[in-house]
Parts: structure tokens; C-alpha cells; sequence
């Protein structure tokens, strides 16, 4: 069995490079050759009217980029991807998750989307804001629908500075939704291999920020999810069709919020954390499919 490893052409974020590595090396304990390469988009074009790509030659792909469109040309040669264009596609464009995930049970928090904005200095009136207001108050959480490591993620405390992050983000997609207060400064990252949920991880800011990635300075620690939380993790999978993924819980009153999910979730401070083999449980996976 022979794969391949994508990881972005530009990326030298010291995660980045520790999720390709990791997976090789298990792979390769397993008996699986790999190779790590950076994508260049030009191995894959259309040409007289045919797919073509370079990536050939591989029994599977594990993609870690988000250039979806070099995924789906990689998949459409008969290239086993993972995780799957569709799946993909759906959690790195926010909106899109939560409609995916909504009508099946699963607590989410309010959202309204933002309308798509085409024309020069155009701004939103007061009818806009004033239902953004009523129906989610202050603060409220703006965000860019795409984006990772808590970049694009804004607290909006009053209606200036509403105006303000709106005028910015008019021409890129974003949404709004209601502030979890009781989770501020930490969220669960719960990670899930092959449909199973594997472990969780509680994330806690580091210096009062809201967020409470471990890219903005945050830190991890052990958590032992409960059932209810872990079937939900296996079902967001499930429905999203996911070979792995890192699911995002905020903590509420009602319960464990889904806030988002991550279809190539960073897993180095998870496995320090938690002493889970995350890269070992993801190969086995990934032959298991692939066999």
C-alpha cells in the first residue's frame, strides 16, 4: 500500500508540520509507505476536456490543505481522499455546517448568516441592525465563515462596534450569532477517528481572551466527555460523513453547544495532553478503508 501526504504549498506553522509527520510515522509502523509533499495546484488541470492530475499512482490521499478544489480533481482520478471532498466543503465553510447539522437534535447557537455583499460602499441600515439586536443582543459573536486557529472570530460588545467589524467583513462571508457567556475563555475539543469518538481535550484561554484556541496562547487539558457529548461528537461524523475530525463544544446551561467542527483539527497538544495515539488511530482507519 502506497499514500500520499498534501499539506499546503506555503503553510510553516509548526502544527501544520507536526500532523503530516506524525501520521507518516505511524503509517510507516503499520507497514504503509508515504510521502509528504507540498501541493502545487498545477498537478491538477483540465485539459480537452478531461480531469487530469499528477497525484496518481497512490492508493490513498490524506489532504491537508483547503484547496478544495485540487481535492475534488484528486478524488475524481479514483484517488481514496480523506477526509472527502463533501466533507470538507462542509465544515471549513461555517454556514454551511450549521445547516448541515441543523434539524437533527443537536444544540447549536442562534446564527443568521450575513447577506452577501457585491456592491461598492454599500453598508447595512438600521433594520439590520436593529433585528440583529433584538434577536441576539450584546455582545454577539461575528465571524468569518472561513477561517482557523480563532482568526475571524470577533466579540461585538456594543452597535459601533458592530458597524464597525460589518464594514470590514462587507465583501467577505461571515455570520452572526448569539454569545455563549458561560463558556467564555474555554470550549471542548472532542476528536473523532473513523466515526469513534476517540478523547476530549477542555481548552482554557491564556490571558482573558474569549477564545480559547491553542494558536491564540490557550492550553489544554484532559476532559472526560459524557455520554451524551460523545454520541453527539459521533453523530456530527456521521452526518458530515468524516473520517476524522475535531469537534468544538461550548459549555452551556443547556448543555454542550456545538460551536464547530474541524475536518483537519491540529492533534499536537491533544496527544501531549491526553496520552492518546491520535495518529496511530487514524492510520488504522485509513488502511482499514483503503483494504
Amino acid at each position: 500500500m502506497k499514500g500520499i501526504i498534501l499539506t499546503n504549498a506555503y503553510s510553516n506553522n509548526e502544527q501544520a508540520k507536526y500532523q503530516p509527520a506524525r501520521l507518516k510515522e505511524e503509517l510507516g509502523k503499520l507497514g504503509v509507505k508515504v510521502e509528504i509533499r507540498r501541493l502545487n495546484s498545477f498537478d491538477c488541470k483540465i485539459e480537452n476536456g478531461k480531469n487530469l492530475t499528477e497525484i496518481s499512482g497512490y492508493d490513498f490521499c490524506v489532504f491537508y490543505d483547503k484547496d478544495d478544489h485540487a481535492l475534488l480533481q484528486i478524488e475524481k482520478s479514483g484517488v481514496r481522499c480523506f477526509n472527502r471532498f463533501r466533507a470538507m466543503v462542509d465544515c471549513d465553510d461555517k454556514m454551511m455546517t450549521y445547516i448541515r447539522l441543523s434539524d437533527e437534535g443537536i444544540l447549536m447557537p442562534k446564527t443568521f448568516s450575513a447577506p452577501l455583499c457585491y456592491t461598492k460602499n454599500a453598508c447595512n441600515g438600521e433594520e439590520v441592525y436593529g433585528r440583529l439586536e433584538r434577536e441576539l443582543g450584546f455582545p454577539m459573536i461575528v465571524k468569518e465563515c472561513y477561517g482557523s486557529l480563532g482568526k475571524g472570530v470577533y466579540l461585538v460588545e456594543n452597535l459601533a462596534k458592530l458597524q464597525e467589524i460589518d464594514e470590514k467583513l462587507m465583501y467577505i462571508p461571515h455570520i452572526y450569532q448569539e454569545f455563549v457567556a458561560s463558556s467564555y475563555g474555554k470550549d471542548l475539543r472532542v476528536i473523532v477517528v473513523g466515526g469513534k469518538y476517540l478523547g476530549a481535550m477542555k481548552r482554557v484561554s491564556g490571558g482573558g481572551d474569549f477564545r480559547s484556541n491553542i494558536a491564540s496562547g490557550g492550553r489544554g487539558e484532559k476532559y472526560d466527555a459524557d455520554e451524551k457529548t460523545i454520541k453527539t461528537a459521533e453523530k456530527i461524523a456521521r452526518i458530515l460523513d468524516l473520517d476524522y475530525c475535531g469537534i468544538d463544544f461550548l459549555f452551556s446551561e443547556q448543555g454542550m453547544i456545538v460551536c464547530e467542527v474541524n475536518s483537519n483539527a491540529f492533534f499536537k497538544e491533544f496527544e501531549a495532553v491526553t496520552g492518546l495515539n491520535v495518529a496511530k488511530e487514524y492510520a488504522k482507519h485509513i488502511i482499514s478503508c483503503v483494504e
